[in-house]
């Protein structure tokens, strides 16, 4: 049987009705991992006898009859390497970190185990979750399943592709400026961006506090739906975490969405946009249509604004975030004649390009004379952006538009042009700024066979909607199953 052709859902369902183990599903993820991940490198840590104690644990569970009330008992996960893991070494991409052994949990991850889930590994991503196809990772890149010379995306790469290449059932990323949903367009999967505050951020190495935001990866939109429902919550020990509850998110897939209305961007649709990814978005236009929604145009008039204030206040809380690397509590330590000469070295060799460019931006943004000029401008902006998504959500249900400006591009083809590399975040970055719900899934292919995402933008909290629209959408497209040719 080929299971990672199988969903979460379908996965629990054979496990809760004796079909498979868990600890054969186990084996087979593990295997799978060790014959495809070498073309692949989704991971940066296996960590398979310790999936396989897991998995047994999780049989045991079973045979108890504990299934139905843990979500996840059983099932194969992987986990982005930015998020701590008690006694399992979380690396960040980062050579100043690439022996840190985190001696706690973080607030997701107790809740994946206490759903019974199994951890197969840590997956790559960009460098302190710096970047948009993980490139820049401190050990290696991390190739597209779909087309092994292109990039998965960035920062979650690493996890995105796991799950497109089948390496596990979901995975957890991290998304600060479209780090989820990006990867998952690139690598033809569902990613999901939670209202800012949906789930804690205690556990999560921070890169831009304001911003930062957990969320998984999966195949299909029911699937994330059952991941969220898990880690989504208050957490004391967080306290951007808002103190809502958690709705039943699979429950909810299939309310009466007739008559909503969908609003595209104009700003949305000009320069700049591929002419397969405007094309494959005009399609699902109709899909929506079909589906008895009102399409209409809206306007966010600010943006344009968005990656010039993202890039002042993602590296300015990055600036700040990583002065705790100094080679004197934790991680990387290169001996130095003195104190300050510690620090430069240790930060010098630990840090790669892409960090310590944005380091040094945030620094001078907020150095004297700049702050007010900068910072605090980019804060207004930011502002504004917030409030053109209040307007449109006035007037639609749900925004739409593309993930990404074009398909997945090639290895190191923008490498050494931050520009053009910090552009893939055109179209995400907002919906970081305004803290609202963001989802990629999948709506065609470009003629050379690489998948293409739509983004499902809506208000806080409302991610029982815009997963049920997702879900009914991916229905009514009803793609043909491709799977990337490994």
């Amino acid at each position: 049987m080929q299971w990672h052709r199988l969903s979460l859902n379908e996965l629990r369902e054979k496990l809760l009705a004796g079909e498979v183990s868990s600890k054969a599903l186990t084996e087979y993820f593990l295997e799978r991992i060790s014959k495809l991940d070498p073309q692949i490198r989704a991971y940066i840590t296996l960590t398979g006898e310790e999936a396989l104690k897991q998995a047994q644990a999780a049989d045991e569970a079973l045979e108890r009859g504990e299934g139905e009330k843990r979500p996840l008992l059983g099932l194969p996960l992987a986990i982005k390497d930015n998020i701590c893991t008690d006694g399992v070494r979380t690396t960040c991409a980062s050579k100043i970190l690439e022996n840190f052994v985190p001696p706690y949990e973080a607030t997701v991850i107790e809740r994946l185990r206490d759903a019974g889930a199994v951890f197969l590994g840590k997956t790559n991503l960009d460098e302190f979750a710096m970047g948009s196809s993980t490139e820049n990772s401190a050990f290696f890149p991390t190739h597209n399943p779909w087309d092994l010379s292109r990039v998965p995306g960035g920062s979650s790469g690493g996890s995105a592709a796991a799950v497109a290449a089948g390496l596990c059932a979901g995975a957890l990323g991290s998304d600060t400026g479209g780090s989820i949903r990006q990867p998952a367009s690139f690598c033809g999967v569902v990613g999901l961006k939670p209202t800012y505050g949906r789930v804690s951020r205690y556990g999560l190495v921070a890169f831009a506090s304001s911003l930062d935001q957990i969320g998984p990866l999966t195949k299909t939109v029911a699937d994330t739906a059952l991941l969220l429902r898990v880690i989504a919550g208050p957490d004391p020990r967080d306290s951007t975490c808002a103190p809502e509850e958690v709705p039943d998110y699979l429950a909810a897939l299939e309310r009466d969405l007739k008559g909503l209305k969908v609003g595209l961007p104009k700003e949305y649709m000009g320069e700049g946009l591929d002419p397969e990814v405007r094309q494959a978005v005009e399609k699902a236009l109709e899909v929506f249509e079909k589906m008895g929604l009102e399409v209409r145009e809206v306007s966010l008039p600010h943006a344009p604004y968005a990656i010039a204030a993202y890039y002042i206040i993602a590296p300015a809380e990055a600036s700040s975030n990583l002065a705790r690397y100094d080679g004197v509590k934790y991680g990387l330590r290169v001996e130095g004649k003195d104190l300050i000469d510690m620090y430069k070295k240790t930060r010098s060799q630990g840090f790669g390009p892409e960090v310590k460019r944005r380091i040094m931006i945030g620094t001078y943004a907020l150095s004297a004379g700049y702050y007010d000029a900068y910072y605090k401008k980019a804060s207004q902006v930011r502002t504004l952006i917030a409030e053109d998504f209040s307007k449109a959500f006035e007037e639609v249900d749900f925004v739409v538009g593309p993930v990404a400006p074009s398909p997945a591009f090639k290895i190191g083809e923008r490498i050494d042009d931050p520009l053009q590399m910090y552009l893939s975040d055109i179209y995400t970055i907002s919906v970081n700024l305004a803290g609202i719900v963001g989802l990629s899934l999948p709506c065609g292919f470009s003629q050379e066979g690489l998948p293409i995402g739509l983004q499902i933008m809506g208000p806080h909290f409302s991610e029982p909607q815009v997963l049920a629209l997702g879900h009914q959408f991916e229905k009514t497209l009803d793609l043909k199953p491709k799977e990337p040719e490994l």
